[in-house]
């Protein structure tokens, strides 16, 4: 990570956590870096890993699932619920975005849709100020798809020879 997005990352965390009167603790900043350092998607075991690899905490999974709770309610983090697992995500924009989800292997895509921006744009609710949103999409993806259909060719071959073999032997 580029050390100015570090220092403008770190500047967001301490001007929320000052208006909020919570404590700036070297914890949370360590946190924060990993979360950012992380990737896409991620589990908080996941997150524990790369804290204890990178040797720089060592924080109880209370202090992570408290710390992420917190960075959501600050819009760092976005939190998901992808086919019954929570994982985590940093949040650099808006966090409006929608995904795509395989129910096979669990791969998760993020894709941009004008379309779907433009409708919630449009989109009018009484009482209500949109944020922002998330759309999941789950579907097969290809690489799945293909396995499948390559299962269920030699399968089909499978009971086809099987077939034959039984004709024969009654012969």
């Amino acid at each position: 990570m580029k050390e100015s997005v570090r220092e403008a990352l770190h500047q967001r965390l301490t001007e929320c956590l000052e208006a909020n009167s919570y404590r700036k603790t070297p914890e949370r900043y360590a946190i924060l870096d990993a979360v950012f350092a992380m990737g896409k998607y991620f589990t908080i075991d996941e997150l524990g890993a790369k804290l204890a690899a990178d040797g720089t905490f060592q924080v109880s999974r209370a202090t992570l699932y408290n710390t992420m709770r917190l960075f959501v309610s600050l819009r760092l983090v976005i939190r998901h619920r992808f086919q019954g697992a929570t994982r985590y995500e940093a949040c650099h924009n808006s966090g409006s975005h929608c995904h795509r989800v395989c129910t096979i292997c669990g791969g998760i895509m993020e894709i941009k849709s004008a379309e779907v921006a433009e409708a919630v744009g449009r989109l009018h609710l009484r009482r209500f100020r949109k944020e922002g949103y998330s759309l999941y999409v789950y579907g097969v993806c290809s690489a799945c798809q293909a396995k499948l259909t390559r299962k269920k060719s030699s399968e089909q071959k499978k009971q086809k020879s099987q077939k034959n073999n039984n004709s024969n032997e009654q012969r």
